[in-house]
This record gives C-alpha cells, structure tokens and sequence, in this order.
C-alpha cells in the first residue's frame, strides 16, 4: 500500500471506494459534493487530498484537509478506509500524513467535524481520540499540532 496526493485517473474508483464505504456503515451511499472535483474543491485552494491505493493500484483509502481562512487551523475531510481494510492501519497512515504536511506549513491545528448523534457515527468517535483529538463541542474534535503543546 502507498499513500500518494490525489490525481485525477484515480476519480471513478475514489468514489466507488467512498460510496461502499458508505454502504458498509449502513449509510445510503450517497456522495459529498467536494469528491466530484477534487482538483478544483481542494488543490486550486491551496488545501491537499491524498489516497490510499493497493499493489493492484486500486484505491483503498482516502483523506483531506482544507485550512480555514485567516486562521492557523484547518479541517480533516473525507477520511475513508475501504470497509474489509479498516483496522490494518491505513485510517492512522492516512491521518499522520495529512497532520505532517499541515505542520510543515506551519498550522497549528487539526479539526474534525464528526456528526451527529454519537450513535450514527462510533468508528469516528473511537478513532480520533486514539490520535490524540479531543472534543471541543458537540460533534467536534481538535488537535494542536505542536508536539509541544500535546503533551
């Protein structure tokens, strides 16, 4: 498995993998606008957007962010892990690259917007906080990404 930034070849097969994501939750599939286009929702913003794609380069994972405007904070999007590979790993591979590159441009802050009820939502409510996220109101985590102020 490699983790590499998004490119467009890989669109089809993204939103496969999202929609059975999806399905796999008992959710109906339905698909978040921004995955139509995420050359023009995530790269021409300045923001990044990686997947996670097999030996047989299909793609097996997904995350972005968007960094907020004239703050030094940003928000995970979009973090999938195809649903017979959850747990293998490539959910915190997917997340520890999306927080390196916001450290390397200098933002201090990660957050996440979780959903709403709990209920609806417990794979995202247990993973984050083993990645050191915390809630800071209803449905919603952050994490400062300065090592110094996490301990």
């Amino acid at each position: 498995m490699i983790i590499k930034e998004y490119e467009q070849a890989y669109r089809d097969d993204l939103i496969f993998m999202v929609l059975q994501a999806k399905d796999a939750l008992g959710r109906k599939p339905g698909l978040n606008e921004d995955l139509l286009d995420i050359q023009k929702n995530y790269h021409e913003k300045g923001d990044k957007f990686w997947i996670a794609v097999d030996d047989n380069d299909r793609v097996i994972g997904s995350i972005g962010y968007s960094i907020e405007v004239g703050k030094n904070e940003a928000v995970i999007h979009r973090l999938f892990v195809k649903a017979n590979l959850k747990r293998n790993g490539i959910g915190s591979m997917l997340l520890g690259t999306a927080e390196k590159d916001l450290q390397k441009r200098g933002i201090a802050v990660a957050k996440v917007n979780l959903g709403s009820p709990k209920e609806q939502w417990v794979e995202s409510y247990e993973f984050y906080p083993k990645h050191g996220y915390m809630e800071y109101e209803s449905g919603r985590m952050m994490k400062r990404l300065n090592e110094a102020e996490n301990i």
